[in-house]
């Protein structure tokens, strides 16, 4: 396995640790970059705002799609000026809006949010060019919307067409509509992307504004199990890219933008815990992990909802994703061993919640080996409750290209 000897080494310090890899981020962002052209890519800050991921997307020219305040100003201390941060997120506040207006591109997300911005304009004598996030009657899979708690629906948007041009501190520049994330289908994420340049035509012709960019979302996913078929991101940037040349010659420049979604981070780490103890009760071999709920938190949940649900349960993202999402990987201490045993994972924490596995058959454990968790590079750390039990959290470590450790 990748980084055995780094893994173990950190292992004497930590007793559980995630460790994101610079390289294979690298090669993502490289992926996209040579994929697609002529997009602006926006990374994804809650997916993971490590600071060393954040120095890396942004020297390789990404802006960031920031989801609250504390987002826009992370990004504003990485460098970026306020055309590389598109702040979107529902229920801001008056202050969210009033410390973003000049560091960031607002999107508004409802009637009431553009009232309070053109009304905060209005106070501080200027205008501002903002974004509106739009429902649109359409899906990724579907020709019809559905109702959401994001954005203002398409039919109600164009039905205030005549509010919206009255507004004297405020200018629509531009579209965002994020619909779906965790999308493995190169075919339908394309077909989703010629539905957004209708989609800004009729905004363009119904206002009469000329806009200036169209955010068209995230969507690209990653495999979480075995049976998974990665996109085909050559084959989609080559799709994408020929949309926009057609769009842009139809109706002029523009520029479009494309959140990253998990696509950047989400492969880049694992997330390694130590085997603490071992007991066997009434027919169950317990192994008790460091830190799996209050460390990893999604497995802990995915066990949570496959033991509650009939059937294959659907996927709630970023939550839920799908069964076998998290491949286990044995990282033995002392000698390798051919001997196999059947064990229920368990954390240490004092729940019967803090269980990430039952019934898993592993190569034979003992009390210090280490077991480390795919796909935990994103949505990981950040949804973890660290603070559960007061327990130390586990570290996170970052690996750069040349193989060194920056914590």
């Amino acid at each position: 396995m990748k980084n055995k000897r780094m893994i173990l080494k950190l292992s004497e310090k930590y007793n559980s640790f995630y460790l994101y890899d610079g390289q294979i981020i690298q090669n993502s962002i490289d992926t996209l970059k040579n994929s697609f052209e002529d997009v602006q890519f926006l990374y994804s800050a809650k997916t993971n705002p490590h600071r060393e991921i954040v120095k890396k997307v942004v020297e390789n020219g990404f802006g960031i799609d920031a989801a609250s305040f504390g987002e826009v100003l992370l990004a504003q201390a990485n460098g970026l000026g306020a055309d590389k941060i598109y702040y979107s997120t529902p229920g801001k506040t008056q202050q969210d809006i009033e410390g973003a207006a000049d560091k960031a591109v607002i999107i508004a997300d409802s009637f009431s949010e553009i009232k309070m911005i053109d009304e905060i304009a209005a106070e501080k004598g200027i205008k501002l060019q903002i974004g509106v996030r739009i429902n649109p009657d359409f899906t990724f899979d579907a020709d019809k919307g559905v109702s959401a708690k994001y954005g203002i629906d398409e039919e109600a948007f164009f039905a205030h067409k005549d509010w919206i041009k009255s507004l004297e501190n405020t200018e629509i520049i531009g579209i965002h509509v994020h619909s779906k994330s965790q999308e493995l289908r190169g075919d339908v994420i394309a077909a989703y992307h010629r539905k957004m340049f209708a989609l800004c035509k009729k905004v363009e012709q119904q206002l009469d504004i000329k806009l200036k960019f169209v955010n068209l979302g995230s969507g690209i996913g990653i495999p979480f199990a075995e049976e998974d078929i990665p996109v085909d991101v050559a084959k989609l940037g080559a799709e994408t890219s020929q949309a926009i040349k057609q769009f842009k010659a139809e109706m002029g420049d523009i520029k479009v933008l494309i959140e990253t979604g998990r696509y950047v981070c989400g492969k880049s780490g694992i997330y390694a815990t130590k085997v603490l103890d071992k007991k066997y009760s009434r027919g169950i071999t317990f192994v008790i992990l460091s830190s799996t709920l209050n460390g990893f938190v999604r497995p802990s949940l995915a066990a949570m909802v496959e033991g509650y649900a009939q059937g294959i349960p659907a996927a709630n993202e970023p939550f839920y994703t799908k069964p076998d999402a998290f491949g286990y990987t044995v990282i033995k201490k002392g000698e390798e061993t051919t001997k196999t045993e059947t064990v229920t994972l368990c954390g240490n924490l004092c729940t019967a919640a803090d269980l990430i596995e039952k019934s898993i058959t592993l190569p034979e454990l003992e009390i210090g080996d280490i077991i480390t968790m795919d796909n935990a590079g994103c949505y990981a750390a950040v949804m973890t409750p660290f603070q559960f039990s007061s327990h130390i959290p586990p570290r996170e470590i970052f690996i750069n290209e040349n193989g060194e450790i920056v914590e």
